[in-house]
């Protein structure tokens, strides 16, 4: 192959990967004997059953051009893409000079939009962040991140290789206190190889990692052509869990029994997820479910699982469009779907950073955005759903308006208060905000207190509700008393109102 000399997502040419060519079909349901799992008997519905709608798009949108790419760079593809404080930061694999050793390198860069201006810290295209460490198991090539942040952490998972070896990949992780400077964690070693259940034509073995963090777990999605229950291509995805981000300890494997605790990373897998290479995936908390994006000939195709990988609970969708390698999905820094401003429950928007034409040196490059928006989704049916609404604020039964705070309802009597407040007031009120508790009522003219730091509170009941600045008590006409720090902390703080 002309360029370089291994590329980590096409590992060992085209022919032994199949990532790099047209993706397959979508996935047949599963059998009933890999939907098993644990189930508990589901309580009678609280209301009246409201008819179901048909999952729909729209919103259907592409770049204009390519978005980002490395200087004098031959190849991008891969990428890991997360929404942090208003902006697109991108991670992906790709090959600069000045890096060495000369293997696959993850590059960064960002950007305040989708559709491009992206750029290194520095002001170039693009900065190379993680290369081969000259040595090991990841010498030579660093491929395929997927990046998260979890509490004030950034973990990379990406696929790792000494060179061209013969089921060689592996995965790895680093971490980061910015995203940008990296550290290989669990002692520099692999956190997952080839199983070797099956040797087949595939000599790839396991990497293309990616990863979501749910409810204190880390799952982690890959590839591995060894595996039991790929194709006869080496096909699949399958699923690993853990408390531990390294993989050390604490790990589940899915199953088709469902998750069954491991003693390591290297249990036979016997159950994929989806017939495909190169996938990437998030959470959507509005269905408690998750999303895997992976290529095919419809472009990138959209598939569900529910939280506990029982059911799919809708047919596939697409984002249509021209790729030549596995798509990056927009996320949010814990990898889970952002939320709609407009319609947290119904409404779902998914975008993908792609490659789309193979390049002068014979692999993936010209990486564009590709989107749309789902409609119609049935979010917010239970309480865990509902977690998408704090911050919200819906029309109430009283003469208030009803914000959300962290699961719970506190009713503000001005609507310019709530304004001030809510990420946004919906002008519907979802049934499930009625099942939700009334903690609080906060009248006009309330007592409010002022820290030393200028944070506000207003004081209802005896409970201290933090409101951010000043300017939300002058809004709701409470009279502001300055307090010492002393006194601030002493009060029985109930919660934040401001997002």
């Amino acid at each position: 192959m002309p360029g370089p000399t291994r590329l980590l997502g096409c590992a060992l040419a085209v022919a032994t990967l199949t990532a790099c060519a047209p993706g397959v079909a979508d996935p047949a349901p599963p059998a009933a004997s890999q939907a098993t799992t644990t189930t508990t008997k589901k309580p009678a519905p609280s209301r009246p059953a409201q008819p179901v709608k048909p999952v729909t798009t729209d919103r259907g949108r592409q770049s204009p051009g390519v978005i980002a790419a490395g200087f004098e760079a031959p190849y991008n593809y891969a990428p890991s893409v997360m929404l942090e404080g208003g902006r697109y930061r991108m991670w992906w694999c790709s090959q600069v000079r000045h890096a060495e050793p000369g293997g696959d390198d993850v590059l960064y860069a960002d950007s305040a939009s989708p559709d491009g201006g992206f750029a290194g810290p520095d002001g170039s295209s693009a900065l190379a962040v993680l290369s081969g460490s000259t040595h090991g198991w990841d010498g030579v090539h660093t491929c395929d991140p997927s990046v998260l942040k979890v509490g004030g952490t950034y973990y990379m998972y990406y696929t790792g290789a000494p060179g061209d070896v013969p089921f060689g990949s592996l995965v790895g992780v680093a971490t980061s206190p910015d995203g940008i400077n990296w550290t290989r964690a669990a002692g520099g070693n692999p956190i997952l190889g080839p199983a070797n259940d099956t040797i087949r034509d595939n000599h790839y073995g396991s990497g293309q990692p990616s990863a979501v963090y749910v409810d204190g777990w880390f799952y982690l999605l890959f590839t591995d052509t060894t595996a039991k229950a790929a194709g006869w291509n080496g096909a699949g995805q399958f699923v690993l869990r853990a408390k531990d981000p390294t993989f050390g300890s604490q790990v589940e494997a899915l199953g088709a029994a469902g998750w069954e605790k491991v003693a390591d990373t290297r249990k036979p897998r016997t159950r994929s997820v989806v017939d495909a290479f190169s996938a990437d995936w998030m959470y959507v908390d509005a269905l408690r479910a998750f999303l895997i994006a992976h290529s095919t000939d419809a472009g990138t195709t959209l598939t569900f699982w529910n939280h506990d990988f029982a059911t799919q609970p809708f047919p596939p969708l697409h984002i249509p469009g021209p790729w030549k390698e596995g798509p990056g999905l927009v996320r949010t820094p814990e990898g889970h779907a952002p939320i709609s401003a407009e319609d947290p429950c119904g409404r779902m928007s998914v975008d993908v950073m792609r490659a789309t034409v193979t390049g002068a040196a014979g692999a993936p490059t010209d990486i564009g955005h590709f989107g749309l928006d789902l409609v119609n989704i049935p979010g917010c049916r239970t309480k865990a759903q509902a977690s998408v609404l704090n911050g919200f604020a819906v029309p109430s039964p009283e003469n208030t308006i009803d914000l959300v705070v962290d699961g719970k309802v506190v009713r503000v009597e001005r609507r310019s208060v709530t304004d001030r407040l809510a990420t946004r007031v919906l002008a519907q009120r979802p049934d499930i905000v009625d099942e939700l508790p009334v903690v609080a009522r906060i009248p006009a003219g309330v007592k409010a207190v002022r820290a030393p730091n200028g944070q506000t509170g207003l004081l209802v009941d005896g409970k201290l509700w933090r409101v951010g600045p000043e300017e939300v008590a002058k809004l709701n006409s409470s009279p502001v008393t300055p307090v010492t720090q002393q006194q601030w902390d002493a009060f029985d703080h109930a919660g934040a109102l401001n997002r």
